[in-house]
């Protein structure tokens, strides 16, 4: 089996609940404030971790008391964090959610993050069989090291290019497999895309997007499912209708789940279905990293259709 390496960011994620978001200039009467571990890096790298997979997670974190509590929560997962380092440059991450409705407002404060390094990815003893993880919440020449030193070692790339932002073709290239949205799909393909369209016009807009013929894309639809373009081939999964909760970290959720699939050797169409079922479960639950649900989880899950 091989293992999973998550190159990203570490967040401490503020969560304040309320009946409804409010509008620009508004405040509205809040139910309680939370404080749950996130960012995306550690979302995967946890969401990984619990599925079975030996999971590295490498990233930086502040001096403070965010930083020692995440550091905490990460090994108790199980999380490899010999390449977690600890700066005084800066604070850890921090995210400010709003949720309401089931439905989430986030203001992430990068800290620390901003400052994961070429050097901070350099050591990774990666590996043929390993899978490189990464997203938008680093820098994106550190997110191209990492990535280099992957392919050269023959491990696969993963990259959840978000919150999405430009990046170059250079970086596109060294992608295996890219998670993302139809709005973060549209944005990178320079056209719009909404929930309304249909699989065909994604799939059309995911083959301009392919930066080689061998490069799969996988675009989730939340509900929708998801739809894969695997080189050529076109591969869609069936949403699961529950009941949503906090959808904070469910991409996230997706992108571990399928990391440790595909790092376990199992085929792409059956790495989808398993993410897609971790997902629908973690959405179930309140938090980012606390709500990534075991394998056990998982299977239950697929079990009952």
């Amino acid at each position: 089996m091989g293992r999973v390496f998550v190159a990203g960011s570490i967040n401490m994620d503020v969560v304040a609940t309320a009946t409804r978001h409010p509008k620009v200039g508004e405040t509205v009467a809040g139910l309680e404030v939370l404080y749950f571990p996130g960012g995306k890096g550690a979302n995967q790298a946890v969401a990984a971790s619990r599925l079975g997979a030996r999971t590295t997670l490498i990233g930086r974190l502040g001096k403070d008391s965010f930083g020692a509590e995440l550091r905490a929560f990460l090994a108790a997962q199980g999380i490899d964090l010999g390449s977690v380092r600890e700066t005084a440059e800066a604070h850890s991450g921090t995210a400010i959610i709003t949720v309401a409705a089931a439905d989430n407002t986030i203001v992430v404060i990068p800290g620390g993050n901003a400052l994961v390094s070429t050097d901070d990815v350099a050591a990774a003893p990666l590996a043929k069989g390993d899978v490189a993880v990464s997203q938008f919440e680093i820098p994106l020449p550190t997110i191209a090291a990492f990535f280099a030193r992957a392919r050269a070692a023959g491990a696969t790339t993963l990259l959840n290019p978000a919150p999405a932002q430009a990046m170059s073709g250079e970086l596109l290239a060294l992608v295996d497999i890219l998670v993302l949205n139809e709005t973060e799909l549209g944005f990178l393909a320079g056209t719009e895309l909404s929930e309304a369209d249909a699989a065909a016009r994604i799939f059309d807009v995911a083959l301009r997007l392919q930066a080689r013929e061998d490069q799969t894309i996988c675009v989730t639809l939340g509900k929708r499912g998801v739809l894969a373009l695997a080189g050529r081939e076109e591969i869609s999964v069936a949403g699961r209708l529950v009941q949503a909760v906090d959808t904070t970290g469910a991409g996230d959720c997706f992108v571990g789940a399928l990391a440790a699939q595909l790092a376990d050797g199992v085929p792409l169409r059956s790495a989808l279905a398993f993410a897609n079922a971790a997902a629908s479960i973690s959405v179930q639950r309140m938090g980012a990293g606390p709500s990534m649900p075991t394998a056990a989880e998982v299977a239950a899950v697929l079990g009952a259709g």
